[in-house]
Parts: C-alpha cells; structure tokens; sequence
C-alpha cells in the first residue's frame, strides 16, 4: 500500500512518518505526482520518486519466495557495507549509492527495506506481467514549491502490471477511466514534539522523531475532469 493511501486509511505507521521527515511547517507544492494509462487490460503506472520503496515493497511482496534478477541502486548516507551485496559504490557528496545486479527473492527484498527503513530503493526488477523500473540515483532533495511552478514529471518510477487491486491501491477515489494525473500538495500546519521527546533536549533526536500535523490536498483529473479532495495527517 502506498503512503497516501495509507494517509487516507489513516494508518500513519512508520513508512508515513518517513515521507515528512524532512518538511518544515509550510506549503510544498507538486509532491507524489501520479500517471496512469489503460490500453486493453494492461496498465502504466509512472510516478515521482516519493512512491519508489513502497514499490519495491508491493512488487517484492508479489514474488513473495520466487526469485529474480534485481538491478538499480540502494541509496544511503550511511555505510552499508556488510548489510547488503553490491557490484558496485559511487559516492558524491555524502550519499552513497550501492549499484545492485544479483538475484534475490521477494522475501529477501522485503527483508533489506525492514532492515533500512531510511534508505532509498532505487531497484528495478519484474514478476509475471508486472514489471517495474526506478532510476538507478538519489531523488532530489524537496523544496517549497512555487506557485507558478510547472508540475514535475512522473516518470523516476514506471510500473506495467494488469494487476487491477495495484492499480487500485493508488486510484483508490477513481472509477472508470482511460488516463489519470494525480498531483499533491503537502500542507505542513505544525510540528508536534512529545513532551518525553523534549525532555531529552536532544534536537536531532527531536528532528528526526516529531510529527508532521497538516493535510494532503490530493488534485485528480481522469480524462480531463478534475476533483480536489484534502486528506488530514499526523505522522
């Protein structure tokens, strides 16, 4: 399940609190930006960079014990040499990218992104007839939007599947369609610190672990008729 619609099942586990770790209180426009096309029975899902680890996530939870090849990039600024197998590394300002091309099973996928819950799965590898690619690099870092910013590409993560219930997870407020962009914007309205996280006057500690109060406005347009919807969150 991706993390907006767990934002709209109001289940803000960990994967959630992950994706506002770095916003300020603020408006951060054009956020987990979404294309989806049906030709037949067969679907194209590409989307921005926010959607890459739950991917990984859903597609390795469909090979499940089955095995593939796997090629991309685990990216990280910590060391992670000794947690996973790699051809390659290559390092530019800090962040560290562990080029993968090696089998593994879903399981094992599944495993790694447990095991690195802060770590960017850039990794590209298929099941049946559902294949996905991510490109092999670090997102870029967020920043306020503009109000007269054009709208980024949805093309850092691309998915072809005829499986409907993958489709579903992300058009979980569409019905029929031909073609679907979807567009957020995040609204951060205050950053809430517990009282015990205070207490330890650690401020990373601090930045790391408070939750993000405000709402998702969520933009649809399926063939050319737009809705606007807000999801609240705290997470």
């Amino acid at each position: 399940m991706n993390f907006i619609k767990k934002i709209a099942d109001k289940n803000f586990d960990d994967s959630v609190h992950h994706q506002f770790q770095k916003f300020s209180k603020g408006e951060f426009r054009n956020r987990a930006v979404i294309d989806v096309k049906k030709s037949s029975k067969k679907y194209t899902i590409a989307t921005s960079a926010e959607f890459a680890n739950g991917l990984v996530r859903t597609v390795a939870e469909i090979l499940g014990e089955g095995k593939t090849n796997i090629t991309g990039a685990i990216v990280s600024t910590t060391d992670l040499k000794g947690e996973i197998e790699f051809k390659e590394i290559k390092q530019f300002q800090g962040v560290k990218r562990y080029l993968m091309d090696t089998e593994m099973s879903g399981t094992e996928i599944i495993s790694l992104l447990d095991k690195l819950p802060k770590a960017f799965f850039a990794l590209s590898f298929e099941v049946g007839d559902t294949k996905l690619k991510i490109k092999p690099k670090a997102p870029k870092s967020g920043k306020p939007g503009s109000k007269g910013e054009e709208k980024p590409k949805a093309d850092f993560c691309k998915i072809s599947t005829t499986d409907k219930d993958l489709v579903d997870d992300f058009l979980f407020d569409v019905g029929e369609f031909k073609k679907v962009s979807i567009n957020h914007t995040f609204l951060i309205d205050e950053i809430v610190i517990s009282d015990e996280l205070k207490k330890t006057n650690d401020f990373a500690k601090m930045r790391e672990e408070a939750k993000r109060k405000g709402r998702v406005v969520r933009l649809v347009n399926v063939d050319g008729k737009e809705s606007r919807s807000e999801l609240d969150f705290e997470a």
